[in-house]
């Protein structure tokens, strides 16, 4: 029996109960469960070590384990809650509970704007939200002018910083998301609702071209 405990651990390392993780997010055990099992394979699609790296989580999210890409390093930084350098289970447990849809908008509201502020200033600065603009732009295949980003960004700060000092605090941001809601449409995703049965194609997802869900 210590043998199988010591190979499960080496496997495994940072798994936690699935009934403790359930109690601290919107999942239930059997989704935790079905998470497990995502878990396993994104975290052995590069290296096969129990613990997603970035290279890992960025083929998972966008199909390309080499390109630069802002967006997957925010995501990651932010589910890589030790700041180790990997994520490991409870960390993306607990971070993609952000994303279920029965999570609290006051979460998503508070992850969206720590993705922004890349510098961790506790504040969202125009310089970030363009780097951030133009990395979502990129990842559309979407090209604008420079003037046509500026103006965006421009109109963003105008209408979000309501006390004119260059800056996005988080009080700002919540009152800018509430007018605007959409600015978190993706911090939901609705097949995390039943995981259990959105998971054989959400896992084939990373394999195929053409993702099911």
């Amino acid at each position: 029996m210590g043998c199988f405990c010591s190979k499960k651990a080496t496997q495994t390392p940072g798994y936690e109960d699935p009934t403790l993780l359930a109690s601290e997010t919107p999942f239930t055990v059997s989704e935790v469960e079905a998470l497990y099992e995502l878990f396993k394979k994104l975290s052995s699609s590069i290296i096969d070590d129990g613990l997603i790296h970035k290279e890992e989580l960025q083929l998972a999210l966008f199909r390309n384990r080499n390109k630069k890409n802002l967006f997957a390093d925010r995501i990651f930084d932010l589910f890589d809650v030790k700041r180790n350098g990997v994520i490991e289970f409870g960390e993306f447990v607990r971070s993609l509970g952000v994303f279920h849809p029965n999570a609290p908008v006051s979460d998503k509201i508070a992850f969206a704007f720590r993705l922004y502020d890349l510098r961790h200033t506790g504040y969202i600065e125009r310089e970030e939200l363009k780097e951030m603009v133009l990395a979502l732009l990129y990842e559309s295949d979407l090209t604008l002018s420079n003037d046509v980003v500026e103006t965006i960004v421009d109109k963003t700060f105008d209408q979000a910083d309501s006390n004119g000092d260059g800056k996005i605090d988080q009080e700002e941001w919540k009152e800018f998301v509430s007018k605007n809601p959409s600015l978190i449409k993706n911090m939901t995703l609705p097949y995390l609702k039943d995981i259990t049965m959105a998971f054989p194609s959400f896992v084939m997802s990373s394999e195929v071209e053409d993702s099911d869900i």
